[in-house]
């Protein structure tokens, strides 16, 4: 069971929990954190907006859910009134959750498993090229 209004650390977290791997999933989020240079900032960005509003539902005020989470009040507003790209994303994952609908969020797993691959033959192009220069390092010092 989903706790939509979280009483206790326990039942927050969960709630944080699953609204940051939901949203995460979603497809048009796998999309936005694609780019691995964007990536570290959205996860954060969702972990923070997730944590905020779990909190939020848990009827903290904003000055508590920002000391506990490390973040400006500023921040933690745009986040729950949706300001943020990351805050709205996560508002949707609650909505849709909370309405039921949380199986019409479908993960694209094929997605995931062609970056999969995508990383496993680059690793292995990566680990020959470094056989290949250690070999030429061999061939100089002989």
């Amino acid at each position: 069971m989903i706790p939509l209004n979280p009483i206790g650390r326990q039942e927050i977290h969960k709630l944080e929990s699953i609204l940051l791997f939901t949203t995460l999933f979603r497809k048009e989020v796998l999309a936005l954190i694609k780019d691995p240079s964007e990536r570290l900032t959205w996860v954060d960005s969702l972990a923070v907006a997730s944590g905020a509003i779990a909190r939020e539902k848990a009827g903290m005020r904003i000055t508590e859910i920002a000391e506990e989470l490390g973040r400006t009040e500023q921040t933690i507003r745009k986040h729950l009134k949706g300001e943020s790209k990351a805050g709205q994303l996560v508002k949707e994952t609650y909505d849709l959750i909370k309405s039921g609908k949380i199986n019409d969020i479908q993960v694209d797993f094929s997605m995931l498993i062609e970056e999969n691959n995508k990383l496993k033959e680059e690793n292995i192009r990566l680990k020959n090229l470094l056989k290949e220069i250690y070999n030429k390092i061999d061939e100089i010092l002989d």
